[in-house]
């Protein structure tokens, strides 16, 4: 028996998850997870920050337990959320707490980049969707800030993590395509369009496929520490248990991922006015997705309903959603208003007003409200990239921890017209998992060797469209056009 540490860290907490394989040709992994702690942005002096060092405390505790369970690791890969970076002087010490992707200091910045770059000229080179909070906008942002000009490299937080396990510095790649600085067709650094925005090459590390030696770290003994897919979502692409090549998946926790898996990049001015991302996946493979805002949503309404002393457990208010009759309300999730924290049922209210709807009463009416405008930006996602790419889909998979939202995966179905495989729970860190396994020789073959070997023994979930008496397809069409409003 083998068995890899996947650290899996998010938006709101990081785990370390241990994943062991039994070789042969019924291989499998089974998944425990050792180590759970928070994580979340913390405010210094008006602006928001990770927890960097708090984040890798949590990283050696897991590990450290994984160890006294399982004993010596075959291996430990990291994965995490995309565009965030810290900043390394001379000597390879960090210069300050990484940024929160949802600070506020690159509000304005992409027009102030697209004044250099015409966006179009930026989208045929990177693939990238725009989000005020890429990479690429944060270092704009940064320029004229004594940390900028004292840095002397940067890492993503996966890449910066690894090098304090094992002092080899470098960028994965598929994490390094959400930056807005990597070649979308030859997933290499476009250092022209770094040059052009005042951007150091020698900021730019290394790039490393998934599924190569980093290093090793000491700390545990001599325990190697693979790349894997270092953005979450490339590693739960790893995962989706599908068996053929036309399917959509949903990567649904804080932020939901919504695309296809294609083998080329969609790089046409229609695809960039559609707003979608070309991000690199594991094997060469793209991931063509739109994120979607995702839970994170649903997150603070339940935040801001518990911090005002209101009643919010999360299975009776979906229990409670579910007997609200569908598409009373729906809103654009990825509106602005949407992005930062705070008092989110006040801002779908306002939203509502705004576009002509009843505001939701109470708060079954706003859970119902999230969740049927998650379902609808689902449908316009599959339906888009399908079109956009010239793939047909025929199953949509759901995986992460969107899978336990039973009335969302119903939803999803409905609004898509397509059933929907729902599972596995812990997406990222099977992926994880996979590559460094393949990597280190005890699994071998394709994706879908891998898929294969994650598939068995999960338990997944099929959901029918209609199957609990949903809106037709043409309610979901009519509900399309109030998003906008009036």
């Amino acid at each position: 028996m083998s068995a890899f540490a996947a650290v899996d860290l998010g938006a709101s907490s990081g785990r370390v998850i241990v994943g062991t394989i039994e070789g042969g040709g019924d291989a499998h992994v089974d998944l425990h997870e050792v180590n759970r702690f928070p994580n979340g942005p913390v405010r210094v002096g008006g602006a928001l920050h990770w927890d960097v060092l708090g984040l890798y405390r949590g990283i050696l505790d897991g590990l450290r337990a994984a160890t006294r369970e399982v004993g010596a690791l075959d291996g430990v890969g990291i994965d995490s959320w995309a565009v965030d970076y810290g900043l390394l002087d001379a000597d390879g010490e960090l210069l300050g707490n990484p940024f929160h992707y949802r600070d506020a200091r690159t509000d304005g910045v992409p027009d102030k980049v697209f004044a250099t770059i015409p966006a179009p000229d930026l989208y045929a080179r990177t693939g990238l969707q725009v989000q005020p909070f890429n990479t690429v906008f944060q270092l704009v942002a940064a320029q004229g800030t004594a940390a900028l000009a004292s840095a002397r490299g940067l890492l993503l937080i996966p890449d910066l993590l690894g090098y304090w396990l094992t002092g080899v510095r470098a960028a994965e790649v598929t994490n390094a395509s959400t930056t807005g600085l990597l070649d979308a067709t030859t997933r290499e650094w476009a250092l022209d369009v770094a040059a052009a925005l005042g951007i150091s090459e020698g900021l730019l590390p290394p790039l490393r496929d998934a599924g190569e030696l980093l290093g090793h770290t000491t700390l545990l003994g001599e325990v190697p520490v693979w790349t894997v897919g270092s953005h979450d979502t490339a590693s739960a692409v790893v995962a989706v248990p599908a068996t053929g090549t036309d399917f959509a998946y949903i990567s649904c926790g804080t932020w939901s991922l919504v695309g296809l898996e294609l083998d080329r990049p969609v790089l046409t001015e229609q695809s960039r006015a559609a707003n979608f991302t070309n991000e690199a996946g594991v094997d060469g493979t793209v991931r063509y997705l739109r994120n979607v805002m995702g839970l994170w949503v649903l997150q603070e309404s339940i935040r801001t309903w518990n911090d005002a002393g209101l009643p919010a457990d999360l299975p009776d208010l979906l229990a409670a959603a579910a007997r609200v009759p569908a598409l009373t309300t729906v809103v654009d999730l990825d509106g602005p208003a949407f992005l930062p924290p705070g008092d989110m049922p006040s801002r779908i209210a306002a939203e509502a007003a705004r576009t002509g709807q009843t505001p939701p009463q109470s708060q079954a009416e706003t859970v119902r409200c999230i969740l049927d405008s998650l379902a609808l930006a689902y449908r316009r996602a599959v339906r888009q990239a399908a079109d956009l790419s010239g793939r047909s889909v025929d199953v949509v998979h759901v995986v992460g921890g969107g899978v336990r939202n039973e009335l969302l995966c119903q939803l999803t179905a409905d609004a898509t017209g397509l059933p929907v495989v729902a599972g596995p729970v812990e997406g990222a860190a099977l992926g994880n998992v996979l590559v460094q396994a393949r990597a280190a020789g005890v699994l071998s073959g394709s994706l879908a060797d891998l898929r294969a070997v994650g598939a068995r023994g999960l338990d997944l979930r099929r959901y029918e469209p209609g199957a609990t008496g949903g809106p037709s397809d043409r309610q979901w069409a009519a509900a399309e056009g109030r998003v906008d409003g009036p």
